[in-house]
């Protein structure tokens, strides 16, 4: 079992507590929603300008291998903006000196990622696609509404957490929706679990199947929206380019992509809150999701079931409800071998939905036949890896109850 592993999960821990993301809706009037876009176009802006000049950094040392320029900074990149665009742009000054700030540190370390071939080569910026800047100074938070820099206060839907003081916030819009995220630390729970060690295997015709038996279906969001945001996408080819007919269709497409998103993203909130709530540990195939989607013919069902998101909500969610979750190697052989005996098969295609052993004559279904193996693959690493006492205590009292 060396190909398999334990997952850590990308939150932050600090002092024994767990530092997450919170985002809400922000109900805004006529004029924070045009002070926020001018906070969002002064971000894009700078972001273009400086991808500008690195662009022109990077063609000057390749023509001039020589005589090269030092590449800039996230700081040089402030420092020449200060000088050079904020001169040309007086409407830089009705904003605050955050959003382009923090526009030129998110340039520098996309350009790190690019340097260290973990991302692409950054882009250009468009108005009205993931406008978002971020802020930081005096921010407050009292109930229902948040007080930010140069804005103001700025109420909210729901209510906000009790006593958190952020150093930063980050607004974004979705469609004709803005909203408000920040970093909130909370303690994490350690409750008692209903099963101790449980496996998960993801499929398209059910989102995932537990090795309980228990069978969770996607929300399938797209695929039920499907042919009316053809329609709408139809209708908008027709518009004008820039007509205000024209804006209003792209509204309406937009709308209704991030209702398709929504739904699939709170599909996938409730499973992975059930599953790392009531099983201790959790095991997980760490599937390529970038290779299955190239397949052409499953690519839109994959991404409709949101494989990767599911995966990201359970690292962060294992953690804060006090579980583990395993991650098994992606060659490890989960639905082609029999849970009963253990022999594996040569082959077994897609269109096999019923797992039949030739050796021991076992059916069971495909995908349950899959958890049941990988359940195995998890308990496998703990029983190497041990428990520590928490855990161990934890399993004592559920042994208990079941006994009981």
């Amino acid at each position: 079992m060396s190909n398999i592993h334990l997952a850590l999960s990308g939150i932050c821990l600090y002092n024994n507590s767990m530092i997450i993301g919170f985002k809400t809706q922000l109900k805004i009037n006529q004029s924070q929603r045009l002070l926020l876009a001018k906070h969002a176009g002064t971000a894009r802006h700078a972001w273009n300008q400086g991808l500008c000049l690195c662009k022109e950094v990077l063609n000057y040392n390749r023509i001039n291998p020589d005589e090269k320029i030092k590449f800039p900074s996230a700081i040089d990149l402030h420092k020449w903006l200060v000088v050079s665009v904020k001169v040309a742009n007086p409407w830089y000054y009705e904003v605050s000196k955050c959003a382009p700030q923090y526009a030129l540190r998110a340039l520098s370390d996309a350009f790190k990622a690019f340097f260290k071939k973990v991302k692409g080569f950054p882009k250009f910026k468009k108005r009205g696609r993931n406008d978002s800047f971020t802020l930081d100074g005096s921010i407050q938070i009292d109930h229902r509404q948040v007080k930010v820099p140069v804005i103001g206060w700025i109420k909210t839907y729901e209510r906000l957490p009790h006593g958190v003081r952020p150093k930063s916030v980050t607004i974004s819009t979705s469609a004709d929706k803005w909203f408000i995220s920040f970093k909130i630390e909370v303690e994490p729970s350690d409750s008692l679990k209903l099963v101790d060690v449980v496996g998960v295997d993801l499929g398209i015709n059910h989102l995932a199947t537990l090795s309980t038996g228990e069978v969770f279906d996607g929300a399938k969001s797209y695929k039920s929206s499907e042919n009316k945001l053809s329609r709408m996408q139809w209708l908008n080819r027709r518009k004008q380019v820039g007509s205000s007919n024209c804006k209003k269709a792209q509204l309406k497409v937009a709308k209704l992509h991030r209702k398709v998103a929504n739904i699939r993203k709170h599909t996938l909130d409730k499973i992975t809150t059930y599953i790392s709530k009531n099983h201790a540990v959790i095991g997980i195939e760490n599937l390529n999701v970038r290779g299955m989607l190239s397949n052409g013919k499953l690519a839109k069902a994959l991404a409709d079931m949101g494989f990767y998101e599911f995966r990201r909500q359970l690292e962060y969610k294992t953690q804060l409800y006090g579980s583990k979750l395993v991650v098994v190697d992606r060659f490890y052989p989960s639905s082609k071998t029999c849970s009963s005996c253990g022999i594996k098969k040569e082959s077994l295609s897609l269109k096999e939905r019923i797992f039949i052993c030739e050796h021991c004559l076992f059916e069971c279904d495909r995908d349950l036949n899959a958890s049941i193996n990988l359940e195995k693959a998890a308990r496998s690493v703990v029983s190497a890896c041990g428990l520590d006492s928490a855990d161990t205590s934890r399993l004592k009292q559920e042994e208990n109850v079941s006994n009981c």
